[in-house]
């Protein structure tokens, strides 16, 4: 869990560790549900944006509150979800565990840096370059391949607006989730092209810029807030899911994977707006 603060597809792998197959395999179906290092920037802007005003040691220490919040939801949904598997597909008697520490060595610097180097962060930047250029090349064409005077960004936009409605957020937050498949860095830069209609992956200039324009496209406080708890709980980055395919070898259980975290972020979305819509 806590790898997979900082990439889920790291967390996926540390799973290799777990001896008992049907524990690992819940581990890695799990790991998605922690935000990782791509989810984090978004959701320290929203709740800059939309939840804590002004700044000074209050308004720091209020942000930080809430993030670690949104934590701590995520391991409470890690566990939640745990148990509802070890309940359901993948029953089973919990296995025993004992760590037999080996002898204290000095580590060798060099073969660890190179081991780390070849085995991990090439081994993932590859994974993520598979995801990444069919990826890239399917948004330009999206966003530059007009039908009708409208690009193919602004159809998909509206064919996803009723569902983005009754989540309490628009078909252009929505679509920005599904081309930010490949990476969960690109969301917000997909909001701000859809909002644009810009031809490329768009970047904001500051928080201050970034919440003039999206006040000026309808979001409120009620928005922001389902968008962050979208932004906790979707399906895992593209690299996540070649990952969880390889560990386990199985199209069932990616599926699972990419289905269990989505349905619980659709879910709480449709709750939260129907509250805000009776409040």
């Amino acid at each position: 869990m806590c790898m997979g603060l900082g990439c889920n597809a790291c967390g996926v792998m540390g799973c290799r560790i777990i001896q008992s197959p049907r524990e690992r395999l819940i581990a890695i179906l799990t790991n998605s549900f922690m935000p990782c290092n791509g989810r984090l920037p978004t959701l320290i802007a929203l709740i800059s944006m939309f939840f804590v005003a002004g700044s000074g040691l209050w308004s720091s220490f209020a942000s930080a509150a809430m993030l670690m919040g949104t934590i701590v939801l995520a391991v409470a949904m890690t566990l939640w979800s745990s148990r509802l598997l070890a309940g359901t597909v993948l029953r089973g008697e919990p296995s025993s565990f004992s760590l037999e520490l080996p002898p204290y060595r000095a580590p060798q610097v060099g073969q660890v840096l190179v081991r780390s180097i070849l085995d991990r962060t090439l081994f993932v930047l590859g994974r993520a370059v598979e995801v990444a250029a069919p990826a890239g090349l399917l948004i330009w064409t999206a966003a530059n391949v007009r039908l009708g005077g409208q690009s193919i960004l602004l159809h998909l936009a509206g064919l996803l607006q009723p569902l983005g409605g009754l989540m309490g957020l628009d078909g252009v937050i929505l679509l920005a989730f599904l081309l930010g498949f490949p990476a969960n860095e690109i969301v917000v830069p997909c909001i701000l092209m859809g909002y644009l209609s810009a031809g490329s992956l768009t970047e904001y200039g500051s928080l201050a810029e970034l919440h003039t324009l999206l006040s000026a496209n309808g979001w409120t406080a009620a928005t922001a807030l389902c968008a962050l708890l979208l932004t906790l709980f979707h399906f895992p980055c593209g690299t996540t899911c070649l990952t969880i395919w390889r560990e386990t070898r199985s199209a069932r259980w990616t599926a699972l994977a990419i289905a269990l975290p989505t349905a619980v972020g659709v879910g709480l979305c449709v709750l939260v707006n129907l509250v805000c819509s009776l409040i």
